[in-house]
């Protein structure tokens, strides 16, 4: 669905091809006496033009690395590079002139409209905020981005988000997040408060327009199926820490991690008489309070062994552009790794 190329090694990507450099990012909360660490050291790179997905179940820490990008929520330490600017070191009005070229579509659709305000003012309001064009110029504006999502502006424009269902609100919301001209969108879980059917209608919304509008994406979802559609490469994250980066592809047909093989077997199938080769995901998610030594998924791994406890397995890379952070990987590729 996306139309970038497959992106296989942004390490080895010329620097003016990296819009978002995110180097060792932690993002600490404070619960009581305690500080749990949300986001653990997430290293990561996105090229021009791509799509990263970032997956994992609830609580791994993907919503919060993706507001911590906008610096809705701040960065405990760590780097955001974008377009050589870490986003982490401005405060005031450079970081806000800084957003309108990063904007994001947050999960609730809803929730996120002001509900006594009319649609043509809310998609107008980036450009009032930043006194940008006339009256005239910002009204054809809003037109423009109404029609691109498939919302009628004459029908649309003087009524209320109440008035709308889910999937009218997010088209709103894209259109909303859009008016800025941004270059890179932080979608977070976009689609995942939507009905089945649409789902596809949104992800497709936001496939045509990533191509219109040249647009660079973090797409960020807890359903594997979801994020394949949409992404050149897959990041998988687990309780704070990313523990497989592989091209989209080569994630679904060599997945290495064990998570992201019970990632993968979660994933319904038409077939009432398909099975499954990937092992299913089994036991609690461990509080980030307290996580597990060594590995964290050590505790719900199949596959863990003495080393996993003592051990932090660190990412590495098993083929060009696949990475895994696992002392056992499974899969194709593990028969060619060895265990470092």
């Amino acid at each position: 669905m996306s139309n970038a190329p497959t992106v296989t090694d942004p390490d080895t990507a010329n620097a003016d091809e990296i819009v978002l450099d995110v180097r060792n990012l932690v993002v600490e909360f404070k619960s009581g006496r305690q500080r749990v660490q949300a986001v653990s050291g997430v290293t990561f790179q996105v090229r021009r033009g791509e799509t990263l997905g970032l997956v994992g179940e609830s609580g791994c820490g993907k919503s919060t690395t993706g507001r911590t990008l906008v610096q809705v929520q701040p960065a405990t330490s760590g780097a955001i590079d974008y377009q050589g600017q870490d986003l982490t070191l401005l405060k005031g009005r450079k970081l806000r002139q800084m957003r309108t070229k990063i904007q994001m579509i947050f999960q609730d659709p809803i929730s996120s409209l002001n509900p006594r305000r009319r649609i043509k003012d809310i998609v107008a309001e980036p450009l009032v905020i930043w006194r940008k064009g006339t009256k005239e110029e910002r009204t054809a504006k809003v037109r423009e981005m109404l029609e691109a999502v498939g919302i009628d502006p004459d029908a649309a424009g003087d009524r209320r988000p109440g008035e709308f269902s889910g999937g009218q609100c997010q088209r709103i919301s894209i259109a909303r997040a859009l008016m800025a001209e941004p270059d890179l969108l932080i979608c977070d879980e976009p689609v995942s408060a939507l009905d089945v059917s649409v789902q596809a209608q949104i992800l497709n919304l936001l496939a045509d327009l990533k191509a219109k509008f040249q647009l660079t994406m973090v797409f960020i979802a807890h359903d594997l199926a979801v994020v394949k559609n949409v992404s050149d490469r897959v990041a998988v994250m687990y309780l704070g820490k990313l523990v497989e980066v592989a091209g989209s592809d080569d994630l679904y047909r060599e997945a290495a991690h064990p998570y992201t093989e019970a990632l993968l077997a979660s994933i319904p199938e038409p077939d009432p008489d398909h099975i499954s080769d990937h092992k299913a995901l089994t036991g609690e998610l461990p509080s980030p309070l307290n996580p597990p030594s060594g590995c964290r998924f050590r505790t719900r791994c199949p596959y863990a062994q003495d080393r996993c406890a003592s051990e932090e397995p660190l990412l590495r890379e098993l083929a060009p552009g696949h990475q895994v952070a696992c002392h056992f990987p499974v899969g194709p590729l593990a028969s060619g790794s060895a265990s470092v």
